[in-house]
C-alpha cells in the first residue's frame, strides 16, 4: 500500500499538468479497451458471480455485481460522456481588482490523490477512474473482494488507455488484494492520499468514520422519503411512489419511506398498496396505513430509520406538511427527499426546510444521481455539508485556490 501511495503521488503531479486533450484521449482509449476486451470482462465477472452464489449472497447483492453486455457498453459510453464534459481544471472565477491594484480570483485545481473504497458494483472502477482522471487527479481503487476479478480486468483496460494517451499508468491503481488490512492502511496514508471516497454499506462507512485519518466525501444511509401532500395530483402521486420504490430496489436513492397526508390517504394509499403488493413489496405501516391497505404489516419505530435496499417499504400517514418535515428530520439520512404537491408555497417550504443533499418537487427520488443531474458519471453522493454535497461529479473532485495577478504593487 505504501508503494501504491508513492506511485500515486508521483502520478498526481503529472496529471495536474496534463491538458484536456490528453485526458480526453485517455478516456476515449479506455472506452475502446473496454469494448475490445468485453469478453475478458464477462469471463472475470462470471467467476465473481459464481463465487458470490456459492457464498450464499442475496439477490440484490448479486444484481449489483453483475456485468452484462449492456452494462459494459454503459461503462464505455460513460467514459466517453466524461470526455465530452468541460474540463474544470484551471478555470479562474471571481477575478476582481482590489483598491491596491491587484486582481484576486479563484482557480479550480485537482484534489491530488483520491482513495476510493467501494463494494459490489464493478462499474465503479471505470466511472471513478474516468472522473478522477478528467479532474486531473490520481486515484487508488479498492473494490470489494466479491468483485476482485472484475475490478482487475476493468482496471487493466483503464491503464491501457492511460498508456495509449501518454499519461502515467499509475494515475489509476487498483488494489490487488482482498485483505481488509489494505483498507486500514489506505485510510491512514495521509502523506500520500488527499481524500477518501467510500461507496458501500453502512458497516463499511461506520468503520471508515472510526478509523480514517483522511477527510472523506461520504454518505452513511439512503433513507429517502416521498411525501404525498393533501394538495397532490393523486395519479401523479401513485406513479411517483411506484417508481421511487420499485424501479430498482438496491440503490441509495430508492424511496424507503412513504409519507402521506391524512387528507389524501384514502384516495391514494389503496392504489399504491395494490401496486406494491402485486410487485411483492412488503408493506410496513402505521395504524392508519393498515386500515387502508389490506396485507400491510405493523411498522416498528426501527423500520422508519431503515434503509431497506430490498422490496420492503415503510409507510406513515401524517397530519400534513409540518409533520412530514419533522418526520424526515428525525428519521431521514439527509440524502434525497421529495414532495408531491400542486401547492407552490408548500413546495417552496419543503425545498427550504428539508435539510438533505437533494430535495425534489413532483419527481421520483431515483433521479438523484450524477448522470441525471448532467454531471456525467458520479463518483458517489455526499450528505456532508463541506466541500461537496449531493452527487459528486467533476467539480466535486477539484478544489479552489486563490490566485493574485499583480502589476508590481506593494503593500503600504
Amino acid at each position: 500500500m505504501q508503494g501504491l501511495g508513492e506511485a500515486a503521488r508521483a502520478a498526481a503531479r503529472d496529471m495536474a499538468r496534463a491538458g484536456s486533450e490528453a485526458k480526453n484521449r485517455a478516456l476515449r482509449a479506455m472506452a475502446a479497451q473496454i469494448r475490445t476486451r468485453a469478453e475478458e470482462l464477462l469471463e472475470a465477472n462470471r467467476a465473481d458471480l459464481a463465487q458470490a452464489k456459492k457464498d450464499g449472497r442475496d439477490g440484490a447483492f448479486v444484481d449489483r455485481l453483475v456485468l452484462d453486455a449492456e452494462r459494459i457498453e454503459q461503462m464505455a459510453a460513460g467514459l466517453e460522456d466524461v470526455a465530452a464534459l468541460e474540463d474544470p481544471v484551471g478555470t479562474i472565477t471571481g477575478l476582481a481588482r482590489r483598491p491596491s491594484g491587484i486582481e484576486v480570483g479563484r482557480m479550480r485545481v485537482p484534489l491530488g490523490v483520491i482513495g476510493i473504497i467501494y463494494e459490489s458494483r464493478p462499474n465503479v472502477t471505470a466511472d471513478a477512474a474516468g472522473l478522477c482522471l478528467k479532474a486531473g487527479n490520481a486515484c487508488i481503487l479498492r473494490g470489494g473482494s466479491e468483485a476482485l476479478r472484475s475490478n482487475q480486468a476493468i482496471s487493466a483496460c483503464v491503464r491501457a488507455g492511460l498508456k495509449a494517451a501518454g499519461l502515467p499508468e499509475n494515475a489509476v491503481q487498483a488494489v490487488a488484494t482482498a485483505d481488509r488490512a489494505a483498507v486500514g492502511e489506505l485510510i491512514t496514508m495521509h502523506q500520500y492520499v488527499d481524500i477518501i471516497v467510500p461507496r458501500g454499506g453502512k458497516e463499511l462507512i461506520e468503520r471508515l468514520m472510526r478509523e480514517a485519518k483522511i477527510p472523506m466525501i461520504k454518505h452513511l444511509d439512503g433513507v429517502c422519503h416521498l411525501y404525498v401532500d393533501d394538495r397532490a395530483d393523486a395519479a401523479m402521486a401513485v406513479r411517483l411512489a411506484d417508481n421511487a420504490k420499485t424501479q430498482r430496489y438496491g440503490t441509495c436513492n430508492t424511496m424507503e419511506t412513504l409519507l402521506v397526508a391524512e387528507g389524501i390517504a384514502a384516495q391514494v394509499l389503496p392504489s399504491i398498496g395494490r401496486i406494491f403488493l402485486d410487485k411483492a413489496v412488503e408493506i410496513r405501516g402505521d395504524d392508519a396505513t393498515r386500515k387502508l391497505i389490506s396485507g400491510a404489516k405493523t411498522a416498528t419505530e426501527k423500520d422508519y430509520y431503515t434503509e431497506w435496499l430490498a422490496p420492503i417499504v415503510s409507510i406513515r400517514v401524517v397530519k400534513g406538511l409540518d409533520e412530514a418535515i419533522a418526520h424526515i428530520a428525525r428519521y431521514g439520512s439527509r440524502h434525497t427527499d421529495a414532495i408531491v404537491t400542486t401547492d407552490q408555497a408548500r413546495a417552496e417550504r419543503f425545498l427550504r426546510e428539508v435539510d438533505s443533499s437533494s430535495v425534489m418537487v413532483n419527481a421520483s427520488t431515483r433521479f438523484a444521481d450524477g448522470y441525471e443531474y448532467g454531471l456525467g458519471a458520479e463518483i458517489g453522493i455526499s450528505t456532508d455539508k463541506l466541500h461537496a454535497r449531493g452527487p459528486v461529479g467533476l467539480e466535486g473532485l477539484t478544489t479552489q485556490k486563490f490566485v493574485v495577478l499583480g502589476h508590481g504593487e506593494i503593500r503600504s
